[in-house]
Parts: structure tokens; sequence; C-alpha cells
């Protein structure tokens, strides 16, 4: 009830109709998802800024590798060291980047209401809700399935507890997938989907 309460707060508040297929209910038929990953200018998302977003599609349990987005953002404030470590994004980098606004346009039309999924989404989503709750009034209705979570599910015992490693390359190792060389949020997308796909295949089975 608080469930439905909230989402329709949440559509009610939206500035711009053009928009509202965010909200559209996308047929289970279509077994359409689409996994995200952002890079910003630090880890804190009260004070960050977006400066690349990346986004693949996957569709039947399938990853559309030619169905991908790939965004750089300019940022209007410094890149934190510590983020640059991470994704090798400076501040010249990216000159010619697109404005925020722009960006974020290309992102909703690519996700459309499909399902979202990522790894620590929580994080990711935060960060756009930051940009869109003051342009468009409202926050990403997407429904979110965080892959850590899945990933833990699948692991834990219910009679026996036992300490689950959710680091990313930890996962990444134990699912024995490749790791894309270069880190990025293209790369970081696709790694993600990949650790979705093979979640959903082991799904019949108890351990692994």
């Amino acid at each position: 009830m608080l469930n439905r309460l909230s989402a329709w707060l949440n559509k009610s508040a939206l500035k711009e109709q053009q928009y509202a297929f965010l909200f559209e209910k996308t047929p289970e038929s279509a077994q359409e998802l689409v996994c995200f990953d952002c890079e910003t200018t630090g880890l804190n998302p009260k004070k960050a800024e977006l400066i690349s977003i990346g986004a693949v599609k996957i569709k039947n349990n399938q990853i559309l590798a030619s169905q991908k987005l790939e965004l750089y953002l300019k940022p209007t404030a410094d890149i934190a060291e510590d983020s640059i470590k991470i994704h090798h994004l400076r501040h010249c980098d990216l000159e010619h980047a697109l404005p925020a606004r722009q960006a974020l346009e290309m992102f909703l039309a690519f996700i459309g209401s499909r399902p979202l999924v990522g790894y620590y989404l929580e994080f990711d989503v935060k960060m756009i809700n930051k940009y869109l709750k003051p342009w468009l009034g409202i926050y990403l209705p997407n429904r979110q399935i965080e892959v850590s979570g899945l990933y833990y599910d699948k692991k834990q015992s219910v009679l026996h507890p036992v300490y689950v490693d959710l680091r990313f390359d930890a996962m990444m190792q134990d699912l024995d997938l490749p790791v894309l060389g270069k880190h990025d949020a293209v790369n970081d997308a696709l790694m993600t989907a990949m650790m979705y796909v093979k979640l959903q295949e082991l799904k019949h089975l108890r351990h692994f």
C-alpha cells in the first residue's frame, strides 16, 4: 500500500509530461532490463557530480552488446584524486563532454521504464536522482535489481550462514567470468550484466 502511494506521489510530481513513459508498465513478456553504471567526481553523492554513464540492455537473459550507451558529462567542480585513480578521467578529458541535462535526456530515452540492474546500484541511482529531482520533480521510478544482493542470496545458507565476499572482482572470479581490462562505466555495466545473466542461469541450483 505504501509503495503504491509513494509511486503515485512520485508520478504526480512529474513536471514534464513528455517523460511520463518512465512510469509505463513494462510487459513481463518483453523481459528487457538495463544494466548501468556511473563514474563521478567523488564518493559523496551529496557533493559529487556525474562524469560518465554506461549502460547496456539485456533481453531474454541475453546481453545486447550492440545496444549500449556511453555518455560523458562535463563537470563544474574539480574531480577528487581518489576518483581519478579509479576511472582515470581528468577535468581536461571532459572539456568537450555533454552538459548534464542533455546526457540525462539521452539516458532516460535509453532506459525507458525497464527495470535497472547494477552493482551497489543505490549509489548510482542517488546520483541520477540528484539531477532528476530538481529538473523533473521525480525520482527514478524504475524497479531496481541489485546484483550483489542476488549473489549473496545465492551463496548464503539459511541453516549454515557463511561469509560472502561481495567485492566486485571476487564475485567475477567466483562466477568464472572474464574481467574486461579497462575500468570505465560501460565495461563495468557489461561485467555487471554478465554477473546478472550468470546468476539467472544458476538460479535453479541451491549452491555453486
